[in-house]
Order: C-alpha cells, then structure tokens, then sequence
C-alpha cells in the first residue's frame, strides 16, 4: 500500500458527517490499509477516513513508540465518559495549531475491527484523547471547535492563512505551558 495525502482545513469533508460502514469488504481493507500507511508516514497517533478524503466512519490508532500497533476501529461510538483531562491538541488537516482541550480522560465505547466484528473496550489517558478526537471528525467536528471564542483568536492568523490556502507567515500557535 501507499500513504495518501492528508485532507487539511478548510476542505468541506472535514466537516462532513461520515457514512457508517455497512459491507465489510475489500474496500473496507483497501481503506483501512491506507489509513494505517498514511498514519505511519506521520508524527499522528490517529487518522480517520475523513483526512484521507473518504466519509467512512473509519479511524486507526497508534500509540506505541514504533508505530507497530495498529488499532482499528469502525463506526466506533461511545458509551460513557468518566473524569476530565487537559491535554495539548493538534491534528494532521490543521497544520500549525496546537491548544488545550478538556476531554472526558476515560471513555467506554463499542466499534467493529476491520472484518466487522463487535467489541467493546474502555481507554483511559491519551487513548482516551485520541479516540474522542477521531470520532469528533467522525461527526464533523474539528477540535479547534472546542476552544473557546477568546482562545481561538490567537490562532486566527493560521486558520485563515489555510483558508486561503498558502502558508501562514505568521503562523499563531496556542500552547500554554
């Protein structure tokens, strides 16, 4: 397989609500094993079928220190939340930000694997923050969506820089220490 290139803001599919995969088939692997390939190919530790232009509800996660541990996850929804964390975000589609969200820091959820059987796990810490941050795409939602009004100016520079498609001389980045 081959990475393919990653859809970045403001493109509309990002913004898409993604279809549920209904046929586990070789679309499905063909689609998954893109994912995985363009994954590896970055700094992410998640990717969904949205940043590769596909509005599937199809998300893949790695956490490990080489990358050698794929997690696949179809029409993934969550069941409950527990506790807060704040952790530093930043996505693939909007290069150049990074800001402080507050997530639930441990979900229980159920997904299909790639050949569409049913699970059901719980994530706590950073699988956690990824997870939701991948299902928010999922849905259409971008985690620049949940910082609030004040905070988001900061990086206004950079989003309308990507708006108009050229890179931001004076990219704004929100990181806080």
């Amino acid at each position: 397989m081959t990475n393919t290139a990653i859809v970045e803001y403001p493109d509309p599919i990002l913004r898409q609500i993604a279809e549920p995969v209904i046929d586990f088939d070789s679309n499905t692997h063909t689609l998954v094993a893109h994912l995985i390939d363009t994954l590896n190919a970055t700094s992410g530790i998640g990717l969904c079928a949205p940043q590769i232009g596909q509005a599937q509800q199809v998300l893949v996660m790695d956490l490990s220190a080489d990358k050698s541990q794929p997690e696949v996850l179809i029409n993934p929804e969550i069941i409950k939340t527990a506790g807060f964390a704040i952790c530093a975000e930043q996505c693939l589609s909007i290069p150049g930000i990074v800001a402080k969200i507050m997530r639930p820091s441990a979900v229980l959820f159920k997904a299909k694997n790639q050949h569409g059987e049913s699970l059901e796990r719980e994530y706590t810490g950073m699988h956690a923050i990824c997870l939701q941050h991948e299902i928010d795409h999922l849905q259409g939602k971008l985690f620049i969506d949940r910082v609030s009004r004040i905070r988001s100016l900061l990086f206004r520079n950079t989003l309308s820089s990507l708006q108009a498609g050229k890179p931001s001389l004076t990219a704004s980045t929100y990181n806080p220490s």
